[in-house]
């Protein structure tokens, strides 16, 4: 069946993978996605990452049969494009609006049952990104024919057809609604409908590699393009293509984020960072977001020390609590941001302060999986994996449940390539999942209630106090 290369677009990095038919990664090319300064704006130079792709995929077909394409990225870009090529630059999420941007996105932002997720600061949702250009340069917004979210934006270039997909559009973007599986209500209010092209199934072809493509990279003329996916969402469905069902998952990283297909979504609490994300078949996902990973590392220091269980057992018997948020995000717990502090004797040793930052870390995850009412299996993947001391705490803190994690490193990767794969007979992803056995640490139930009502209690004046 050849290989599948997949164009993984991250926030920090940019990776060309070529993923065999076994699920086996064959090869990798990386390069940094550094954002340009202005002007106009903190953007993306998708001219610069179009010409390393090309190179990137001229390079893998020397070695390898290519048999399909597919584009995967984060859900914080799009491009406004008109026949040609973009009209404005892709805008960097991290793009500070000027002056008076925010205030007219809330007067215009549908509610949170149309949403489905919170209103995040700086520039992180798609459509303010369009309230700020159509404000900016409305000239050059009046002549866009498409807006292309980044997975969509990569397969347009190779293959030249626009096209959607609700995994991607409903991707925090605040673009989609997933309870009546249209767009919100912003989108045909500001006339911003017409900039969406046709919307496809994840995995559909969308047409061959264009002939330009074809003499840039030596790919066959018959190359399919697939439609591709939002990150998340193609990490989520690895475990859809595995044949599992029933289970909530923690990815994990700089963010935790959680997923569970089971929770209502009226049972969604946007305070606490809920949400619903869109999965491949176009059905919400119940989700939760909290920063753990980066609050594990403003708690950790030396993150090179390797904690035990009988550190984690010492910070519970000295009773240390590290309660949220050590970031600038709420997460689960309302109204903390930036509150972060530790309460009782704070540890002294490497060994200690990476013990405690796990144990926060646990402690967070564990929330996270109550708000969605995890019940069944709970599968861990992404960073927190390389400590067995995360997931043990995870499995010590919910005895009747099962805990799992995946060892595989390249999940949204794999993930994008099952797509090629999608619907054929007997064809499942390899998920290489391994049981997780509890951590013994004494009077854990009684530290987790005691942490969690102090957590809820309101937080301290910013910064990390100790007391």
């Amino acid at each position: 069946m050849g290989n599948v290369a997949v164009f993984d677009v991250g926030k920090t990095n940019l990776k060309l993978l070529a993923v065999a038919g076994d699920g086996r990664i064959a090869a990798t090319l990386t390069t940094p996605n550094a954002p340009q300064g202005g002007p106009p704006y903190l953007h993306v130079d998708v001219a610069a990452i179009e010409r390393w792709l090309l190179g990137a995929l001229a390079e893998l077909a020397r070695s390898l049969p290519i048999s399909a394409i597919v584009a995967t990225g984060h859900g914080g870009g799009g491009v406004l494009v008109d026949k040609d090529g973009p009209v404005l630059p892709m805008m960097d999420y991290e793009a500070e609006p000027p002056p008076g941007i925010h205030e007219r996105y809330a007067a215009i932002v549908p509610p949170f049952e149309e949403r489905q997720c919170l209103v995040l600061g700086a520039n992180h949702h798609l459509a303010r990104q369009l309230l700020w250009q159509s404000r900016g340069w409305p000239e050059a917004f009046a002549g866009a024919r498409h807006l292309l979210p980044i997975p969509q934006y990569w397969t347009w270039r190779l293959s030249g057809v626009p096209a959607g997909e609700k995994a991607t559009l409903g991707a925090q973007s605040h673009l989609w609604n997933p309870r009546t599986d249209d767009f919100t209500s912003m989108i045909y209010d500001q006339g911003w409908r017409r900039l969406f092209p046709p919307i496809r199934k994840a995995w559909s072809v969308v047409g061959p590699v264009t002939p330009a493509v074809v003499e840039a990279t030596g790919l066959l003329p018959s190359t399919p393009v697939l439609c591709g996916l939002h990150d998340s969402s193609a990490n989520y469905y690895r475990y859809l293509a595995g044949g599992l069902e029933d289970f909530t998952l923690l990815s994990t990283g700089t963010w935790i984020v959680g997923f569970d297909a089971a929770l209502p979504l009226d049972r969604l609490d946007e305070p606490r960072s809920m949400m619903a994300n869109t999965d491949v078949h176009g059905r919400p996902v119940a989700s939760i977001m909290a920063m753990a990973g980066r609050e594990f590392a403003a708690l950790a220091g030396d993150r090179r020390a390797t904690p035990t269980a009988a550190d984690i057992a010492g910070v519970v018997a000295a009773g240390t609590f590290a309660l949220p948020s050590f970031a600038d995000a709420d997460g689960a717990f309302p109204g903390s941001a930036g509150g972060g502090r530790i309460v009782g004797p704070a540890p002294h040793s490497p060994a200690g302060r990476v013990a405690l930052a796990t144990l926060y870390a646990a402690l967070v995850g564990n929330r996270c999986l109550d708000l969605l009412g995890s019940a069944g299996r709970i599968v861990i993947d992404g960073g927190f994996t390389e400590s067995p001391l995360f997931a043990g705490l995870i499995a010590a803190l919910r005895p009747d449940q099962e805990v799992v994690v995946s060892t595989v490193r390249e999940g949204t990767a794999l993930g994008a390539a099952a797509l090629w794969w999608h619907g054929a007979v007997g064809k499942q992803m390899p998920l290489d999942l391994g049981p997780v056995a509890p951590v013994p640490v004494p009077d854990l139930a009684g530290y987790a209630a005691q942490w969690l009502d102090r957590a809820e209690d309101p937080p301290q004046p910013k910064g990390v106090k100790h007391g």
